[in-house]
């Protein structure tokens, strides 16, 4: 997958493991490497689109609580397609508000706002 970056955010890399068990999406930035389940991408984007509107990304570190009805929040409920954290490696399960966004705006799957801070997203 090509390059990435959030607003106001530093380079990061994403790409495919399919041979992972399960299938990760994985994430470098810097000398850090965060893994989300590969079928987030589809499911955030179905998600989103069940939304029918904008939605806060409310990015947070996996020990910080996520605000309700946010991006992030989803992405670690209980609710979701897999039950839980789409982040696959403990202790960086989080900030998939913050990562996942710009990917599925790059794949033309959704619309994001860039501004300083309290970005949103929805489905295209």
């Amino acid at each position: 997958m090509a390059p990435a970056h959030g607003a106001g955010q530093s380079q990061y890399t994403m790409h495919r493991d399919e041979s992972a068990d399960p299938p990760a999406l994985v994430c470098q930035v810097g000398s850090t490497t965060l893994r989300y389940h590969l079928r987030a991408i589809e499911d955030l984007h179905t998600w989103l689109r069940e939304q029918g509107d904008w939605v806060a990304l409310g990015a947070t570190d996996e020990k910080q609580d996520a605000p309700g009805g946010t991006v992030e929040a989803w992405g670690r409920a209980p609710e979701n397609p897999v039950g839980g954290w789409y982040g696959l490696r403990k202790g960086y399960r989080g900030r998939f508000g913050m990562y996942l966004p710009p990917l599925l705006e790059e794949l033309g799957l959704a619309e994001l706002t860039h501004e300083r801070r309290h970005n949103q997203m929805r489905a295209r």
